[in-house]
């Protein structure tokens, strides 16, 4: 029996079966057999999304990880065609030495080329260069007992639309042509300076994030009072000198997954003040490598099983510009009250471009994402207070993180729901899908 698929969040705890090929041809006749043993499936790539959109409600998922060949590139405009099974970090090892990189990475690499799409990601540079969506040229989709069809915004621009952000319900992606970006070295020049509160926060954003292309901020989600929303802003740019090395760091890994989770108030406060004052307090440029500037947590390897064998779910919302800055405050006072949080929280504002796609998470405003180890009280307390806060704002949360959002707070936020709806693919239900509209 096959090694079960899960979530990154590990929860819900639904142990998916994975169903996957070798090549393309393969995919319409094992799409067939799954949907007809099992009644409906769901594509999954590399399972970094972190609550139940990547969960089949059948529980039987169509695995497309080993669909993971370039097909073909030319190396002189940057446009790459790829089997939708290949993950960032594998793109990245061919086209950084050939001067080009992904023009938006989300916060790993490792998800796959087709969850990128269908989960419309986002980067470090989304008031730069919008979504995912946006650099996409074309893809092949399958839906069950239909010919394949090839989508781009000239050929069947519904179902290009609905498809980018479309959680893989509309068909399986099983390649894609994307448009990559050029660089002169694989290093990314930083601006570094940490922050006294929430305020300084959105002042140094509003200097800094039309001068630079990438803009994110850490922050201390258990700072309270004159300093609640404190932490350290970093501002990056592709070096124009330097080597096109692809990041070979050490892995390290967790080994286990204890019975309750490491983090607690204790070992998180304790990490936030050290972190926080290890930073300085007037700009320091520097160099980075890509790696560590992009995908910090990347570097060790099964990291979600800190969180304990009840696994942990991520809050990621957006506000609205107007309402961001008393919204972004109210939640970070109720986070630091409940005691409760991750390391990494991560503050960024997102720009005014639009995306494609029908379902799109980015707003122009501000986003929060952090981590919380599962309890009861984490979604009878905690998340409830920080939805109401979301929901006054004109705010949302995103798919791809989420295990708990109701299905008003979603169908008010994305209206767009009901043209996903009558194109989804009948045959392709995820356990999200089901949870807000069914």
């Amino acid at each position: 029996m096959s090694t079960p698929l899960y979530s990154w969040g590990r929860f819900p705890h639904r142990p998916q079966r994975g169903h996957g090929c070798v090549w393309l041809d393969e995919l319409p006749a094992q799409m067939d057999r799954v949907i007809g043993a099992h009644r409906s499936s769901l594509p999954y790539g590399n399972g970094r999304s972190y609550g139940d959109s990547c969960l089949a409600a059948s529980d039987e998922v169509l695995h497309m990880r080993s669909l993971d060949r370039l097909i073909e590139a030319d190396w002189t405009t940057g446009v790459i065609k790829a089997e939708a099974g290949i993950t960032l970090a594998e793109v990245l090892a061919v086209a950084i030495p050939q001067g080009w990189f992904l023009p938006v990475t989300p916060g790993t690499q490792f998800a796959t080329l087709g969850g990128a799409i269908a989960n419309d990601v986002h980067g470090k540079n989304h008031h730069v260069r919008g979504t995912f969506g946006r650099h996409v040229l074309g893809f092949g989709l399958l839906r069950h007992g239909e010919p394949e069809v090839t989508c781009s915004p000239d050929a069947h621009p519904d179902l290009f639309a609905a498809s980018i952000g479309g959680l893989g319900l509309t068909g399986v992606i099983h390649w894609a042509q994307i448009q990559l970006m050029p660089i002169r070295a694989s290093q990314i020049d930083t601006t570094t300076v940490r922050f006294a509160n929430l305020a300084e926060f959105f002042a140094l954003s509003t200097e800094l994030d039309a001068r630079h292309e990438y803009s994110v901020a850490w922050v201390d989600c258990l700072a309270k009072g004159a300093e609640t929303g404190r932490g350290v802003f970093i501002v990056g740019d592709h070096a124009q000198y330097g080597s096109l090395d692809v990041g070979q760091r050490k892995k390290l890994s967790v080994p286990l997954t204890p019975p309750v989770s490491l983090i607690n108030k204790i070992s998180l406060s304790a990490f936030n003040s050290l972190y926080w004052r290890l930073h300085p307090s007037q700009r320091k440029p520097g160099r980075s490598a890509y790696e560590p500037f992009f995908y910090p947590l990347d570097r060790i390897l099964h990291w979600n099983r800190i969180y304990g064998r009840r696994g942990f779910q991520q809050y990621q919302c957006v506000v609205p510009a107007a309402n961001a800055e008393a919204a972004m405050g109210e939640l970070l006072r109720t986070i630091a009250e409940a005691g409760q949080g991750s390391f990494l929280a991560v503050l960024k504002r997102c720009g005014d471009m639009a995306s494609p796609g029908l379902l799109s998470f980015p707003m122009e405003g501000t986003s929060l994402a952090l981590d919380f180890a599962q309890s009861e009280a984490l979604e009878k307390v905690l998340f409830p207070r920080l939805d109401d806060i979301v929901r006054a704002a004109g705010g949302r949360l995103y798919p791809a993180k989420d295990a708990h959002m109701t299905g008003a707070d979603f169908r008010r936020a994305y209206p767009a729901w009901e043209q996903l709806e009558t194109l989804r693919d009948p045959s392709l239900m995820s356990r999200f899908w089901s949870r807000v509209i069914l």
